[in-house]
């Protein structure tokens, strides 16, 4: 097996499946089978979910609002899509706990770095809610930081493209796929993988990315067993 601890990126838009906004229960449950299945293999899991589907902080800046007010409101909203991801985990007989970084004891528990290492080392899913606790911060931001201090060998961030190319593929049909790319190379050509702070973050402490297909089932289980999937961004 090729990773032993990883951290799953999911946006939230990845939530909405075929509607407009909100939560596909369909997709929810097709995600909860494959992490199931990784689960199986004794792999060690820790997810953070984006909040897209739900509320997006920096569009509501946009629209007036309080750019702090609309990144909390964004913050609670991945915390919802966290509870909606317990709930079809739990489905599938999985043990999970839900850590937000802001704290609301009734829902989940606070985010300590030991108590999510000893979380994975029983075999819990940990998925990590309400992104930094800090306003002007991804959760992508929140991905990166959270892997580093848990240790995890990777980040693996699904969305519905499968790798990292050299246009976007959906509106270039001659754009070129990566299959392994260095941080530098990323920065140079202006490629949008993550968000700048995540991507340094993650450049400075050697953590590789993996950027797939969540969409397509089987794929997770390859990825995690070190088949060459999507496009690896490394120091290398």
């Amino acid at each position: 097996m090729h990773y032993k601890r990883i951290l799953l990126k999911l946006s939230g838009e990845a939530l909405m499946g075929e509607r407009q906004y909100g939560i596909d229960p369909i997709r929810l449950a097709d995600y909860a089978k494959e992490i199931k299945k990784i689960v199986a293999m004794n792999v060690e899991v820790a997810i953070v979910i984006g909040g897209g589907n739900i509320f997006r902080g920096l569009a509501g800046a946009s629209n007036g609002m309080d750019r702090v007010q609309g990144d909390y409101m964004g913050m609670l909203a991945t915390v919802i899509n966290g509870l909606a991801l317990q709930s079809a985990l739990e489905e599938e007989k999985l043990q999970t706990r839900l850590l937000t970084a802001i704290e609301m004891e009734q829902i989940a528990e606070p985010f300590i770095k030991r108590r999510a290492v000893r979380h994975l080392e029983k075999g819990r899913v940990v998925i990590f809610g309400g992104g930094t606790g800090n306003p002007y911060f991804t959760t992508d931001t929140a991905a990166v930081l959270r892997a580093i201090e848990i240790n995890a060998d990777v980040i693996l961030k699904g969305t519905r493209v499968d790798g990292i190319y050299t246009s976007d593929p959906e509106k270039d049909k001659n754009a070129i796929k990566f299959d392994n790319i260095t941080f530098k190379e990323v920065m140079n050509k202006d490629l949008k993988v993550m968000d700048m702070t995540a991507f340094t973050l993650s450049e400075e402490n050697k953590l590789p990315i993996v950027v797939f297909d969540m969409n397509k089932a089987g794929n997770l289980v390859k990825v995690v067993s070190g088949e060459n999937i999507g496009t690896l961004v490394d120091t290398k």
